[in-house]
């Protein structure tokens, strides 16, 4: 395999072997003719590929003295530089983790320190063609080209005027003094970016003076001492680093965004993303959101985002209803969504959804910016992609452009990734762009690849080393050196070495306390605060508006409701309370929800906010947590329980670690409504009477509600509604399916079921906040404590009417929270009887009644406890469904067994 020193040794002997340039060039000017790219660029990018190069050498050191906990890096994969070049700071990123490079030059790109962009129309040149129509499907794609067997250029939704320069701007990074260059008049570098009134990001430029220029483009030609600084443990004595420019060279770019990566490698508390609970690329004034995804599961949320920021560009204008701040995006009006992920990643579900879901909302017109980019090595860890197989997908899928192009060439990447930017800009439309990579030093540090791969493969590799091929053709440019790039090289090893030992001294996270903490931010106050003051706007304010979204009859004062019209009526008063929630998922809009439940939202709020969405869970998901981070109120549906583990690493994997890995700069605030759980009679089966919840309870910070009377069902959404746009939290509102439209309680026609909508002036006193049961009281209460949820509600309280016929007082308590239990409620109504019945609807093993009992006995609970619970048995079709669920008969038997003990 190629060890870090074998790679170090290889890119100092090629770049020794290199002939003098002819002639010396103006680094201002085009490395090629008719190239994007000048030789200033060409130098900024040559010190991004350094820098990440010289971080994967320093994470091998590290982890050569177990003080590194991380050692994939993102050796062959430099060309994504390129590709940050061709974009703003301001695009939103969810990069994978081997974007290095990527990542050092937006870091560059933000702080106003990358050169000022060329032409970003996509233009083809010399070394980069724009093919409309590239190879032929299974055939390798020329280098550089651009391929467009997608969508073509006339449906152009998006106004030509949004698109602007790619890249960021500002001096490159220099290597000190040298060889004399030509004069430099004036350079152009831009400082950062502005959005303007109209929400469009651009370029702010100032101008070097001719002596700021021309010191900019000189090399140092400085001989190293010592030994490379990349992997070798032993004291060697370190060169003289030459200044880059104001600050010095410790306070570049490169080097913050070195003193970043190296902070997470050593799990730092300082590391300023995910505080050292992992190793992630992300910032938020980068634009770069953290994913820890190695399969693609931040590619559904990319989608998401790129319809959200679209939503949004739309809206932005149009104000909020009764005149208060207009909805805005976090990002530019005109900012398009980047994603990269592997390509052994293509073949994975996350993957396949989100590119066809970013086709099938193109083909019915929706306008989704985003930038898939595939990394193509070749291989998934050891598994080779067949050759031809990475192109032939990507090309197949519908209404996603295809683009192309070969990371050994960074003049051809570049004008094919600025292409393909400019159009996914201009148009408001997904493309892909697939970059052809390398992979060098294995997979990770444990990873001997000699055991599945030649000698002669991975040479071949090393051969198109792209920080090679753009030291090459700086050389060859006439723009540098081999030795003066050399000498930049060794500069930036010692200044990365030096920073890994400083970040070495850094703290850890110490304590429980410091790891969660931003896992679930809880402010009850504050939540409590926003359920009151909506109250009080949609009793004052809005009243008129909320009397004409009802129809002059608000909910308030038709009647008692079921519980499906009570989350009718509060999502229909959530929407107009929270401008920028919107309600989607499989049937909610033109159907109204297979249960109605969603029935008339589309027609008051509009195909905007209410919306059906493909048939694909993980989509729908992945739909909700864009929208999330892009600052809306997504109210997603999973139209049955057990639809949802198709899908469930979008709640586990990305919802909830999105806090937790940013320290709370990124939030996808989210109310994921799920009908479930069992008792349907005549319909049925295990896919739509499925009990169990032991996946969602299993994830941490997750909230879970489950609303069992219709006065609960709408204070409980409020609160999940207001956490969410508080704290960021993701709940859970599980909907009991069979409680939907019951109206009777003990005998039918008594309409005990039914519930009373509370009007706004009662919405702060009735608030509930997380983790609060509701206790009923039946015959003198004194004799057993029960213990419940959802359908097991109603069956207790029939069960505690039963009871109270032989003189057995029962408490009912409706734990309403699944997650976080109400365990301060649970602690009291259990003493205060001594005896203690858990009704558990879901599995014996796996189910809630194991936390609950776990809770008193972690508690201290003295008393006597039982629990009847279903069977650990999938829900069979028809009446054999009662064979495996817990009946009122065996809550009656459960009782009485615990007061005969």
């Amino acid at each position: 395999m190629t060890t870090p020193q074998d790679l170090d040794d290889r890119f100092r002997e090629t770049l020794g072997a290199l002939p003098e340039p002819e002639r010396r060039r103006d680094p201002a000017e085009p490395v090629r003719a008719g190239a994007a790219l000048t030789g200033r660029h060409l130098l900024a990018l040559f010190d991004a590929q350094v820098t990440s190069r010289q971080l994967d050498l320093a994470g091998r050191w590290l982890r050569s003295f177990d003080e590194g906990y991380y050692t994939i890096g993102s050796a062959g994969h430099e060309a994504n530089a390129v590709v940050a070049a061709a974009l703003r700071p301001t695009d939103p990123a969810l990069l994978h983790y081997r974007s290095g490079a990527f990542y050092c030059t937006r870091a560059a790109q933000a702080a106003g320190e990358f050169p000022a962009p060329g032409p970003a129309d996509g233009t083809p040149t010399s070394s980069g063609s724009a093919a409309a129509d590239g190879p032929a499907d299974g055939a390798p794609a020329a280098s550089g080209s651009a391929a467009a067997d997608g969508p073509d250029d006339a449906a152009d939704d998006g106004p030509d005027d949004n698109v602007a320069d790619p890249t960021g701007g500002g001096p490159e990074p220099t290597a000190g003094s040298g060889p004399a260059v030509p004069a430099v008049t004036e350079a152009a570098v831009t400082a950062g970016y502005r959005v303007g009134a109209d929400g469009t990001a651009e370029a702010v430029t100032v101008e070097l003076s001719a002596g700021a220029a021309a010191a900019d483009d000189a090399a140092v030609a400085r001989p190293t001492a010592g030994a490379d600084p990349g992997q070798r443990g032993e004291a060697t004595a370190e060169p003289a680093v030459a200044d880059r420019g104001p600050g010095g060279p410790g306070d570049d770019a490169y080097a913050a965004a070195a003193r970043d990566v190296l902070r997470g490698m050593v799990a730092s508390a300082q590391e300023p993303i995910a505080g050292g609970r992992h190793k992630v690329f992300g910032r938020a004034d980068l634009a770069v959101v953290p994913t820890t995804s190695t399969i693609a599961s931040h590619l559904p949320r990319a989608v998401g985002l790129g319809l959200a920021l679209e939503r949004l560009r739309r809206v932005e204008s149009a104000g909020r209803r009764g005149g208060d701040t207009p909805l805005r995006s976090p990002w530019p009006r005109d900012a398009i969504v980047v994603c990269s992920f592997g390509d052994a990643s293509v073949n994975h579900a996350s993957a396949t959804a989100a590119l066809n879901t970013a086709g099938w909302y193109d083909h019915t017109g929706l306008r989704i910016p985003v930038l898939f980019l595939c990394e193509d090595n070749g291989l998934g860890i050891s598994v080779r992609s067949p050759e031809g197989w990475v192109e032939r997908a990507l090309r197949a899928r519908p209404g996603v452009r295809y683009f192309a192009a070969d990371g050994e060439d960074p003049v051809g990447t570049y004008a094919v990734a600025a292409e393909a930017a400019a159009w996914v800009r201009r148009h408001r439309r997904p493309a892909v762009l697939h970059l052809r990579t390398v992979r060098l030093m294995g997979h990770a540090g444990a990873d001997a690849e000699t055991a599945y791969r030649s000698t002669a493969e991975i040479a071949a590799d090393e051969a198109r080393d792209p920080l090679l091929a753009t030291a090459r053709m700086l050389v060859e440019a006439g723009m540098a050196t081999g030795e003066e790039l050399l000498t930049r090289y060794d500069e930036r090893g010692w200044q990365v070495r030096r920073i890994a030992e400083e970040v070495l001294e850094e703290p850890k996270l110490g304590s429980v306390a410091e790891v969660v903490a931003p896992l679930a931010p809880r402010r009850p106050a504050r939540v409590a605060a926003t359920v009151a003051e909506l109250a009080a706007r949609a009793a004052g304010p809005g009243a008129g508006m909320r009397a004409e979204l009802f129809g002059g009859k608000p909910p308030e004062l038709a009647g008692p409701l079921t519980l499906a019209q009570s989350v009718n009526a509060a999502l229909a008063d959530a929407m107009l309370a929270h401008p920028g929630m919107a309600v989607f998922g499989e049937d909610v809009a033109a159907k109204g929800g297979v249960y109605g439940v969603t029935k008339g939202l589309r027609e008051k709020f509009g195909a905007a906010r209410v919306f059906d969405t493909l048939l694909d869970e993980t989509s729908v998901l992945g739909l909700g947590l864009g929208a999330g981070l892009a600052g809306m109120l997504p109210v997603p549906e999973i139209q049955y329980l057990a639809y949802l583990h198709n899908a469930e690493d979008q709640v586990r994997g990305e919802a909830a670690t999105m806090q937790f890995f940013s320290q709370g700069a990124f939030r996808n605030p989210m109310v994921v409504r799920v009908p479930g759980l069992a008792y349907q009679e005549g319909f049925g089966g295990h896919f739509h009477n499925d009990n169990s919840v032991a996946v969602l309870r299993d994830v941490p910070g997750l909230v879970i509600a489950v609303p069992a009377r219709p006065d609960d069902a709408a204070p409980l959404l409020r609160t999940c509604l207001a956490a969410a746009a508080v704290d960021g939290t993701v709940s859970v509102l599980l909907e009991p399916i069979a409680l939907y439209h019951v109206r009777d309680l003990y005998e039918p026609g008594d309409g005990e079921w039914l519930g009373q909508y509370a009007e706004p002036g009662a919405w702060a006193a009735g608030h509930v906040p997380i983790g609060r049961a509701r206790v009923y009281g039946v015959g003198s209460a004194e004799d057993v404590t029960i213990l419940t949820f959802g359908n097991g509600v109603r069956m207790s309280l029939r069960a505690a009417a039963t009871l109270a016929d032989e003189g057995i007082g029962t408490r009912v308590v409706d734990l309403r929270w699944l997650a976080p239990l109400p365990v301060a409620d649970i602690i009291r109504e259990a003493s205060a009887t001594g005896r203690v019945l858990v009704v558990d609807e879901t599995r014996r093993s796996g189910g809630v009644g194991e936390g609950i009992i776990a809770a008193l006995v972690d508690a201290g609970y003295v008393g006597a406890a039982r629990r009847v619970a279903a069977i650990d048995s999938f829900v069979p079709l028809g009446p054999a469904a009662r064979q495996v669920l817990v009946s009122e008969e065996a809550i009656t038997q459960g009782a009485r067994a615990l007061l005969a003990r």
